[in-house]
Parts: structure tokens; C-alpha cells; sequence
């Protein structure tokens, strides 16, 4: 066989290689949280905004979905975080949803209300830094940057987590990472 045919024969097979690689990784499904609200990615509607501190909106939990969780996922917790308030050291927490049964893969707007009848059964909803168990929305100092509302979905490796009833948004996220099998965000920014 000529050189010319034995590099030629080379490339095909290379071609070939890289072909099926990029297939397979294309094949992965990859986790990502998102919103059928196209408005909450620009930023955060005053609808999902709290109702209290001088914020008069909807506080309302926008919807969410997400597709692709890994393998072997039992069940999701999903939460929504401000690392940019500063008047607590270590951020916000907003809204806690946890032992959501692993078929969901998306909530719909309004979900979050305090004694949800939207969420499923056995759905647990944690105690966020205002003391409810519910959603509660942005809602920044007047004259900060605009903050960045942090939605992060957990799929975990566990139905259930064995946090107490109305536990705090750091235990029910500590006690999650021991079981965690991937993470997907999603950031809205509010400011005022």
C-alpha cells in the first residue's frame, strides 16, 4: 500500500473515531434548569418580586423545568439563593423545595405558596432566612447593584432527605451534597 493510501486510510479511520465521539457526547443528556419565563432570565418580573420591606410585587414562585438529570436520580431539591445580600454574611435564602419525587421535572408558577395544594405529595418546602416555608421573592436594598437570584435544582441519589420538618435552607443543601448526583442553575438579577 502506498503512503498516500495508508495516510488517506488514516484520516478516514481518525474521521471515523471522532465521528462516534462526538456522537456519544452528543447522546449525554446534560442537566439544565430553566423558565418558561423568558422575561426571568432578562430580569426578575415584579410578579415573582416580595410583597413586603417597600417591594409591592406578586411574590409569586416563577415557573421552572429542567430536563436531563443524571442517572439513578430518586428525587430533587430545588432552591433559590441571594449570594450578593450583604446585610447577611452568607447570603439569602429565599426558597427550599425539597423530596420532590424524581418523575417532576418542572413546577409551575406559584408553586412556592406557604401550604402549597400545587406541590406533590410528601414535597417538603424549608424554612427560609424570613422564618416561612415558602417562597419568598426578591427584594434588594434600594441603590444595590442588581442582585443575582441564584435557582439551583439538586438530583439526588435518596427519595428522602433526613432533614427535620422546617429545616433551614444550609442543612436541607448540606445534607443534599452528601447524596448529589448533579446540580443545574439558573440566575435571574433584580435590582431597585
Amino acid at each position: 500500500m502506498s503512503r498516500t493510501k495508508i495516510i488517506g486510510a488514516l484520516s478516514v479511520s481518525l474521521l471515523a473515531i471522532a465521528l462516534v465521539a462526538q456522537e456519544k457526547s452528543a447522546s449525554k443528556s446534560k442537566f439544565v434548569l430553566s423558565s418558561p419565563d423568558a422575561q426571568l432570565a432578562a430580569k426578575v418580573p415584579e410578579v415573582y418580586t416580595a410583597n413586603l420591606f417597600g417591594c409591592t410585587g406578586g411574590n409569586m414562585s416563577p415557573p421552572l423545568q429542567w430536563a436531563g438529570a443524571p442517572a439513578g436520580t430518586k428525587s430533587f431539591v430545588i432552591t433559590l439563593f441571594d449570594p450578593d445580600e450583604h446585610g447577611d454574611p452568607s447570603g439569602w435564602w429565599h426558597w427550599i423545595v425539597y423530596d420532590l419525587p424524581a418523575n417532576v421535572d418542572k413546577l409551575p408558577k406559584g408553586a412556592g405558596a406557604e401550604h402549597s395544594s400545587v406541590l406533590p405529595a410528601g414535597t417538603m418546602q424549608g424554612r427560609t432566612d424570613l422564618g416561612n416555608d415558602g417562597y419568598h421573592g426578591p427584594c434588594p436594598d434600594k441603590g444595590d447593584p442588581p442582585h443575582r437570584y441564584t435557582f439551583t435544582v439538586y438530583a439526588l441519589s435518596v427519595e428522602k432527605l433526613d432533614v427535620p420538618a422546617d429545616s433551614s435552607g444550609a442543612m436541607v443543601v448540606s445534607t443534599a451534597k452528601e447524596h448529589l448526583l448533579g446540580k443545574a442553575v439558573f440566575i435571574g438579577h433584580y435590582g431597585r
